[in-house]
């Protein structure tokens, strides 16, 4: 009877044992941690939000890119983008020239918040404003993006004077002032400096400053809550951060819907597909089993560049109203995977400023909605927006993980990722 016992205790230790050894395999984090048989550097990857790039002439770092055969970029189109925020100010400036120009002097000025003059999707952003309001200046074959520091008297290499004609009338355009919100910290795209710069222009420039133009809505935020809020200074940002669609209704101008919702989706569908080991169009362009798919018109992948780009659309006065819940996920990409065709997995994702509005406020809520519904198990980390090691040295066990999201600090720093990969 003793031995009865004790072998069928035996067998049983066996079975479980077993059972835990194909859990393990299946790479399920509920076993205990990610698939040990894969090595780190052929884990999927995908860059989101800032390209690898250099941050000097914009050039892709296509080493980065093609790292494995399961490394993507997920953005945005930054040019169409950065065309339509263009389009959007000189719309509304032509619309509204009655109340436009403050001081009635023929000369519409703006003032500009650069984000980081060295990030590929602020560059865009400053090339596209100052394209359409016809103050740009070619250098290289490229609109320059150089910030003028003040520019009251018309007399910047960087920018030239423009001109609109409305209503039979011709406006002189003029860049005031702009430059980089970048903190003492190093930090950049940073609000409370933009808070603080649109005070000293505004000492300066008064009543010349008829628009205020920013490459993101938190720092747009911060100088319309600082200033053109009281003074009725239409505002112009990028995003689509909820706060921001929500001053529309008191005065903002206007911001880009980037179509976060599409990007957060392909941040982590990519990485899905390439875990499941199904094509990467799965859930995409094609449905998945559960019936996930976008619209053609809500991206485009280029091959080349092993990079999908979401479209941006702009939020004005005639449709904010479609935008005020930037959180909300993709109608049609909605869907529950099912756990026996997509087990859970462990993904390591991090955000290169723990405090950036846009990344925290929308992408990080969408992101952690649709973990839940394709059965991922994210972790966030959040960086402080100055230095790579302090995300970089949060990555010391790649091995506890299945695949990666990676948003760095520069954009030059692929291989910083890449490297520990590799060990």
């Amino acid at each position: 009877m003793k031995k009865t016992k004790t072998l069928g205790m035996v067998l049983m230790l066996g079975a479980a044992l077993l059972l835990g050894a194909c859990g393990s395999g299946s790479g399920s984090s509920s076993s205990g941690g990610a698939d040990k048989t894969v090595a780190n550097k052929d884990k999927p990857v995908v860059w989101y939000n800032r390209q690898p790039s250099n941050s000097t002439d914009g050039k892709l770092d296509m080493a980065a890119l093609t790292f494995n055969k399961d490394t993507y970029y997920v953005g945005f189109d930054a040019n169409q983008g950065a065309k339509v925020q263009g389009e959007m100010i000189k719309s509304y400036i032509e619309k509204n020239i009655a109340t436009v120009d403050r001081n009635g002097d023929g000369t519409i000025g703006y003032v500009l918040a650069i984000g980081d003059v060295g990030h590929n999707d602020s560059i865009a952003r400053t090339r596209g404003v100052r394209a359409a309001l016809g103050t740009a200046v070619k250098k290289g074959g490229n609109v320059d993006s150089t910030p003028t520091g003040m520019n009251s008297d018309g007399k910047s290499k960087v920018v030239k004077d423009g001109s609109l004609s409305v209503g039979g009338k011709t406006y002189k355009i003029r860049e005031l002032a702009s430059q980089e919100m970048k903190n003492n910290s190093g930090a950049t795209w940073d609000a409370a400096t933009a808070g603080n710069t649109i005070g000293t222009w505004s000492s300066s420039l008064g009543k010349q400053i008829d628009i205020v133009a920013s490459n993101n809505d938190g720092m747009g935020m911060a100088m319309f809550n600082a200033w053109s809020k009281e003074n009725k200074v239409p505002t112009f940002g990028y995003d689509a951060n909820s706060d921001a669609v929500a001053a529309i209704a008191e005065g903002y101008g206007g911001t880009i819907s980037q179509h976060a919702d599409v990007q957060a989706y392909l941040t982590l569908r990519v990485l899905r597909n390439a875990l499941d080991g199904v094509k990467k169009g799965t859930g995409i362009d094609t449905k998945d089993s559960a019936g996930n798919v976008l619209a053609k018109d809500t991206y485009v992948y280029n091959e080349k560049q092993r990079s999908y780009y979401a479209m941006n659309v702009a939020v004005t006065a005639d449709n904010y109203k479609d935008f005020t819940d930037s959180t909300k996920i993709y109608a049609d990409a909605s869907h529950q995977l099912d756990k026996s065709k997509s087990p859970e997995k462990k993904v390591w994702l991090d955000i290169y400023n723990s405090s950036d509005n846009f990344l925290g406020s929308t992408y990080q809520p969408l992101l952690k909605k649709y973990a839940k519904l394709m059965n991922l198990n994210v972790e966030f980390i959040g960086g402080d927006g100055q230095t790579e090691s302090n995300i970089t040295n949060r990555l010391g066990n790649p091995s506890e993980y299945d695949a990666f999201a990676i948003n760095m600090v520069k954009t030059d720093n692929g291989s910083s990722y890449t490297s520990i990969l590799k060990q």
